[in-house]
């Protein structure tokens, strides 16, 4: 068991450091169309969640589910708001007359 966890502990870290080091790589300018396009992963994410929530295997699973639903939701609702913020900035503005 012990194993396992150590196993699982070690790929999160590495998971977080090659996140950190991919997303400080990106340009500023790409940050917005690079959260766009995760959109689709946070959604797959987003399923998982729900499955894990309601599999009933423990009390600690359903409440890691539930806290990832929420998470989960707010990423992807926040990624949809900046990608609608983005668009409306290449609309043309209408004249006033």
């Amino acid at each position: 068991m012990i194993d396992l966890l150590l196993i699982a502990l070690y790929i999160f870290v590495l998971a977080v450091f090659v996140g950190f080091e991919t997303i400080t790589k990106v340009p500023p300018l790409l940050h917005t169309p690079l959260m766009s396009g995760t959109n689709a992963i946070s959604g797959i994410t987003l399923v998982g969640a729900l499955i894990s929530a309601g599999a009933g295997h423990s009390t600690l699973s359903t409440l890691l589910g539930t806290l990832a639903v929420i998470i989960a939701t707010i990423n992807v609702v926040g990624g949809f708001l900046v990608t609608d913020r983005m668009l409306e900035m290449f609309k043309k503005k209408k004249k006033e007359s």
